[in-house]
């Protein structure tokens, strides 16, 4: 007598699990928020509003950028919140902040401009300068994310500032360093 009942029992419980999603509105939470397959995920590169929220909420200082330093604090907070910390804001990371889903209007992926960068350059960044794209050095002669000497920036095609040039440009400017020189620039970080 058991095993029928439970059969039938069992056969009903498959039935109502069938049935839930049929009523569900594919997109939306129970909550009215975005469902994790169709949220917007805030990762290195990305600019706007959904950045400045995160970098309000971690503290850090807040340009609209996501870079190294945005990467790093997301990952500090993933890792005091028991999150993985792959320095990627997605459904979990956000929630955790308290911030409600991002909408794609808040975010700009990384311009056509941007470049590849090696990780030697990577490393050679954050050594000079901690990846900051707008860092100077105490003594204002090196500026920027990798620390161009006013002169080296014009010699490589750059005016101004090089710490008020877009990322893009520092990187595209010392990706053609690099192929002209190496690593010899950066003696302390090559």
């Amino acid at each position: 007598m058991r095993g029928p009942h439970l059969a039938g029992m069992l056969v009903l419980a498959a039935m109502v699990i069938a049935a839930v999603p049929a009523f569900a509105d594919p997109g939306v939470t129970a909550s009215g928020g975005a469902s994790a397959a169709s949220e917007v995920v805030v990762k290195r590169g990305d600019r706007g509003t959904a950045v400045r929220r995160i970098q309000e909420e971690l503290g850090i200082t807040v340009d609209g950028v996501f870079g190294p330093q945005t990467e790093r604090a997301v990952k500090r907070f993933q890792r005091s919140h028991d999150l993985v910390a792959d320095g990627i804001v997605g459904p979990l990371t956000r929630g955790a902040m308290g911030l409600r889903p991002f909408s794609s209007r808040s975010l700009r992926r990384t311009s056509t401009h941007s470049v590849r960068v090696p990780a030697i350059l990577r490393q050679i960044a954050e050594c000079e300068s901690g990846g900051n794209p707008r860092a100077i050095s105490p003594g204002g002669l090196y500026r920027g994310k990798y620390q161009f000497s006013r002169d080296t920036w014009r010699n490589l095609g750059g005016s101004g500032d090089p710490a008020d040039a877009p990322e893009w440009l520092q990187d595209r400017l010392a990706l053609k360093l690099y192929r002209l020189r190496g690593t010899a620039p950066w003696p302390n970080c090559g």
